[in-house]
């Protein structure tokens, strides 16, 4: 029996999989879980229905990823913070601390896609990566500059 899977199962397949089982798992436990579906014509219809919106989908968010990338080219992120003898920063900068800061800009990125390679603890300009897509990578410039005392 070629069923299509609704969902990822363990050890059988991701969803969207066609995969052949026996009929007693097949009826007994995927159909009846919701887990998948007979691979006939109607199921196949829906199968490729869902691929086409959910490549239109990935198409949408890929652009819109694109977009915020070429955002932030022309943005930088001036923080001021607290040093002590010679310059040397006090902590560092946070992945939180930069999103909130590209919210004041009404640019709109989770915190755990900021990825920092190294602290960005030193006087001066940063580049930070952040993970907007799969293949879409942005880059935030930080600036630290001495807060006036």
């Amino acid at each position: 029996m070629k069923i299509i899977l609704l969902e990822d199962v363990k050890k059988h397949g991701k969803k969207g999989d066609i995969i052949t089982v026996k009929d007693g798992f097949g009826m007994n436990y995927l159909i009846k879980n919701n887990l998948g579906m007979l691979a006939n014509e109607t199921g196949m219809k829906i199968l490729n229905t869902e691929k086409k919106n959910k490549a239109k989908e990935d198409e949408e968010s890929k652009k819109q990823a694109l977009d915020i990338a070429n955002k932030l080219k022309n943005i930088t992120l001036t923080f001021k913070v607290k040093t002590g003898k010679e310059d040397k920063v006090f902590g560092s900068i946070s992945p939180k601390q930069i999103e909130e800061e590209l919210k004041k800009k009404k640019i709109i990125i989770d915190k755990r896609k900021i990825k920092i390679d190294h602290p960005v603890a030193s006087l001066g300009t940063h580049l930070v990566k952040a993970e907007l897509y799969k293949d879409v990578i942005g880059e935030i410039k930080v600036e630290l500059t001495k807060e006036s005392r």
